[in-house]
């Protein structure tokens, strides 16, 4: 299974756990018990949310990209309070046919002041479950968890693998194509880099202007040399997506990269904007180390080798 599969996998498990864990709050604190029902309504408003959101809304941003915050807010909203009534009515439905009820009972419950009350409520758990999500994608995956148990509170030292990605000719292309074409090359190149990230255990430090920072722990790093493997594979997309840049920009898009590893002094810092940084030698060395495209010795399950053309560069 692919990396970037079993990602969105996890984060709709933890959402439906979430959704699972909110429904026996709220029960707890609406009716004063506890029984499987909380986990029973829970588990697929939980489902259906986490479909929503990594599977469908990601697709649809072709069509809605253009779209305002309050826009997309409002159709947001609008889906979810469907979703809510749909999973309520099945469940209605089913309950209300094991027990023997009457169908004019459900039409006067989806009216009710109780059903309105839980509607609010699921949409609250929906817009907090939306508000962790954002968080988690601008800090970084895995930051947010550490800045909640304050891991980097106070600075501490420790051994890391830094890898900085730089465009070849990024100036000369941005002449070519124009300051908004280039950056829209840019942000589908980092898109792209996206699952090689994934599969050798990567996290995106920074991005600075047409270069990506990359660091790994020392032990995932260098398990199955993920952070060579990393490059590889980078290159690998990038050459099996040759014909899509010529066409759409002309140009076949490549990278060089620089790689140290060594100790490290992390830490969150500031006030107004709080970031983890990270900072020593090591940053400076392997943004100014040697490329690593001058490396073509084929690594263990690295599916790129590079042609004879490129060896002789």
């Amino acid at each position: 299974m692919q990396a970037k599969h079993l990602r969105k996998l996890k984060t709709l498990a933890w959402i439906c756990l979430f959704t699972c864990l909110a429904g026996v709050f709220y029960q707890l604190i609406h009716e004063g018990c506890l029984d499987h029902n909380s986990v029973i309504v829970g588990f697929p408003l939980g489902l259906g949310f986490g479909i929503l959101e990594l599977y469908l809304f990601p697709k649809a941003q072709i069509w809605v990209g253009q779209w305002s915050f309050t826009k997309m807010l409002v159709v947001k909203t609008l889906l979810y309070t469907a979703l809510i009534y749909k999973v309520t009515l099945a469940l209605m439905l089913v309950a209300g046919w094991v027990e023997g009820r009457k169908l004019s009972e459900l039409a006067s419950f989806l009216g009710s002041t109780r059903q309105l009350i839980l509607v609010l409520y699921t949409l609250i758990i929906y817009n907090l479950l939306i508000f962790i999500l954002q968080v988690n994608h601008l800090l970084g995956e895995g930051n947010l968890w550490k800045f909640i148990l304050g891991k980097y509170h106070k600075p501490r030292e420790e051994e890391r693998i830094f890898m900085f990605l730089d465009m070849k000719s990024s100036t000369t292309i941005a002449e070519q194509l124009g300051h908004v074409r280039f950056y829209s090359l840019l942000n589908e190149l980092f898109h792209e880099i996206s699952q090689p990230v994934l599969e050798t255990k990567a996290q995106i430090y920074q991005y600075v202007g047409d270069e990506v920072v990359l660091t790994w722990e020392m032990k995932q790093g260098l398990e199955k040399a993920n952070c060579l493997k990393m490059f590889f594979l980078f290159q690998q997309s990038l050459l099996g997506n040759k014909e899509k840049y010529l066409k759409k920009y002309g140009l076949q898009p490549e990278f060089k990269a620089g790689l140290h590893c060594g100790k490290v002094i992390s830490a969150q810092i500031g006030d107004l904007k709080r970031e983890i940084v990270y900072n020593g030698d090591v940053l400076k060395t392997s943004q100014n180390s040697t490329c690593l495209q001058s490396l073509w010795v084929r690594l263990p399950g690295v599916g790129y080798s590079p042609q004879p053309a490129e060896r002789d560069k």
